[in-house]
């Protein structure tokens, strides 16, 4: 089923999120139950904030109606996000995997639809004088393909200080994989936030580690 699939490919990304796979019929078919449904928001809700992230029309219908039937406090804290699907999944359970409260996860999938095109050179244009730079060659066989990319912006995430890489938020996923950076590529991370120059450098030394990758 396709929501098995997602939840394993963003465990890839985020291990320790919690994701409830509600795909499916009741008897195992391509569809949606309205059990599977109620049931999955409430293995999920551990009081913070559920996002639901929905494939088709009858899927969001079937969400609608699960909520109707939920008690009030429980349905003020369940969002129902429109949002390509995998990619919006994967982006919301990075987010929650770095401690995002529930707006910063439905932005993070919300972020899926309008992700910026990859920019046509090899870094961002420099940086005024004021900002903290690294300048940094990813030497990693893929590059920021997508468990480095997450890597790097569960990094970024962890820091107060605004991040950015070739003029991206460094913080997020989607704006991170959208560079298209591989390897032999540079990329240039900034912040003009007075705090922001230990952020640079944890992530540019990430960059230079490779990942661990050969």
């Amino acid at each position: 089923m396709i929501a098995e699939g997602l939840v394993d490919l963003a465990r890839q990304m985020a291990p320790h999120a919690r994701m409830i796979a509600a795909g499916g019929t009741d008897d195992g078919q391509i569809g949606t139950s309205f059990a599977k449904v109620v049931g999955g928001i409430e293995q999920a809700d551990l009081g913070e904030g559920v996002v639901l992230l929905c494939d088709l029309g009858s899927a969001i219908l079937t969400s609608e109606t699960a909520l109707d039937f939920l008690d009030d406090d429980v349905r003020s804290r369940v969002r129902i996000v429109d949002a390509p699907l995998v990619e919006g999944g994967v982006a919301a359970a990075v987010a929650a995997e770095v401690g995002g409260d529930l707006e910063s996860v439905v932005r993070a999938a919300r972020s899926a639809a309008g992700a910026e095109p990859a920019p046509s050179t090899n870094a961002a244009e420099s940086p005024p004088p004021s900002l903290v730079t690294r300048t940094v060659t990813l030497v990693n066989k893929d590059g920021l393909h997508a468990r480095p990319a997450a890597d790097f912006a569960k990094l970024a995430s962890t820091f107060t200080a605004r991040v950015t890489v070739n003029g991206k938020d460094a913080s997020s996923l989607l704006a991170v994989m959208s560079l298209g950076l591989t390897r032999g590529m540079t990329a240039q991370i900034s912040s003009a936030d007075p705090d922001g120059a230990a952020a640079v450098a944890a992530l540019g030394d990430l960059l230079e580690s490779g990942f661990g990758e050969e």
